[in-house]
């Protein structure tokens, strides 16, 4: 386990949380909000002024970032964590354990106020990715306005430093403080700071600020929201990492060992060759990602844990442009569809050309997939963005180096985070511990799967 040493701006979350009953940390991605907001739990469970809280997360972030925060860090151990998720029989088991936090997706929000509607037992909230309750007609939000008077404190993280658009500001103030700063209602806040703006006679389809509304609402919120974003840090590094755990469901988790089981007892475990390692490893990568390839090049679609993780990831990013690597074909297919019916309004491109290169530099894409063959040498992408997404990783190293040199590069001006997608103990982690090997990547996958070999062929026997 690690010993977590704060750095100044951490430690000035840290207290804000535990001295402030409610407070917004709008802090860019890579800033350690997981961290920083686990280590104020911690403090406020150990002083009584929390006894049950409640993390609402994205699905995949549920599934696993959270707990495996906790189990990193030596100051974190002994917090007993409880995951609510699954089949209402599953979490409402979840719900009767005994633990400090209690963890579930937004998506449950809605059966869990109604499940608690007699007593709400939760008196501290987070709200990981709090834009997710930005719109006050969505019924999750709704819920959470009805337990609300029975929760003491509110903690909302986001990714993104400051919205896009103001509007969207009231909502998640509401849970903050119940309408404290900008009002008990919605259609008050817009008419106080908004116009109208496109309209057709009395239909009103957008609306724009009014002079010297922005730094009004800022003012009002200046007390309870913290923003930061990373270049404001210089004592951060300019390459910042972020490994995202992805969870298989319980029969996807079935599919993927017996597939590696089969597999693995068809080799011999003491005579792997870089060959039958490259062969296998690339078989366990493909269902990974969600999909695998029959004799007949065919691909079929096996999962979706990697692209809902993928979805979820770009939402966070808010608009923020990305960089996508992605490692076969069948990947790009399902993500350009993925993104076109579940991210409307976003600009997704494949890099192709030149054409693709300068638009991209030019800010007018916000996610760009490149296969890292085919773009790993002589190509600037610096301009266009810093954020970059591994889909799947290469098992060569020299191509994985040469993928984020596109974005860590001399002219970036800002730090470069890369977000690598990896499913949890399967293959994934297995090339990630090659590629960090400081000697032969290729000889740290043929130990890998010499090893799972091994385990595969002892278990047959016993």
């Amino acid at each position: 386990m690690d010993s977590f040493k704060p750095h100044p701006y951490q430690q000035e979350c840290i207290r804000a949380i535990v001295e402030r009953p409610s407070v917004a940390l709008w802090l860019e991605m890579g800033l350690g909000k997981t961290v920083i907001t686990l280590t104020a739990l911690r403090t406020l469970l150990l002083l009584g002024e929390a006894e049950r809280v409640l993390i609402v997360a994205p699905k995949k972030v549920a599934e696993a970032t959270w707990q495996d925060e906790i189990a990193k860090w030596e100051h974190l151990r002994g917090l007993r964590v409880s995951t609510v998720l699954g089949t209402a029989k599953q979490r409402e088991a979840a719900l009767r354990k005994k633990a400090d936090i209690y963890i579930t997706n937004r998506d449950s929000v809605v059966w869990l106020a109604q499940a608690c509607r007699r007593k709400w037992p939760f008196d501290t909230v987070v709200l990981d990715e709090a834009s997710s309750f930005k719109h006050h007609t969505t019924q999750r939000f709704k819920a959470l306005r009805r337990v609300r008077p029975q929760i003491h404190r509110v903690i909302e993280l986001t990714g993104t430093p400051a919205p896009k658009d103001y509007l969207d500001l009231w909502a998640q103030a509401y849970l903050l403080d119940q309408g404290e700063r900008l009002g008990q209602r919605f259609t008050s806040y817009r008419d106080s700071y908004f116009q109208p703006d496109k309209r057709n006679g009395m239909q009103i389809y957008s609306w724009r600020e009014r002079k010297g509304a922005a730094e009004i609402i800022q003012a009002k919120l200046a007390d309870v929201c913290i923003s930061m974003q990373a270049a404001d840090h210089l004592q951060l590094p300019d390459k910042i990492v972020e490994d995202i755990p992805v969870v298989l469901p319980p029969s996807d988790r079935k599919v993927y060992d017996q597939l590696q089981g089969c597999m693995l007892l068809d080799v011999d475990g003491e005579t792997i060759t870089a060959l039958q390692a490259a062969t296998l490893t690339n078989k366990l990568l493909q269902l990974c990602n969600g999909g695998l390839y029959d004799t007949e090049k065919q691909a079929h679609e096996i999962n979706s844990a990697k692209l809902d993780a993928l979805v979820e990831l770009i939402e966070a990013l808010d608009g923020q442009n990305a960089l996508v690597f992605y490692a076969f074909e069948f990947d790009r297919t399902r993500i350009l569809e993925a993104l076109k019916t579940r991210c409307k309004g976003l600009r997704v491109a494949l890099l192709e050309s030149e054409a693709e290169q300068r638009a991209w530099n030019r800010g007018e894409i916000n996610v760009l997939l490149a296969q890292p063959a085919s773009c790993a040498y002589g190509l600037n992408l610096q301009q266009g963005g810093r954020h970059m997404i591994w889909y799947g990783l290469p098992w060569n190293l020299e191509l994985y180096q040469q993928g984020v040199a596109r974005l860590y590069r001399q002219g970036q001006p800002q730090p470069v985070i890369i977000h690598r997608l990896l499913v949890k103990d399967s293959a994934d982690e297995m090339v990630l511990q090659a590629l960090q090997h400081k000697g032969s990547t290729q000889q740290g996958l043929i130990d890998g799967i010499k090893a799972l070999a091994a385990k595969a062929q002892k278990e047959a026997r016993d």
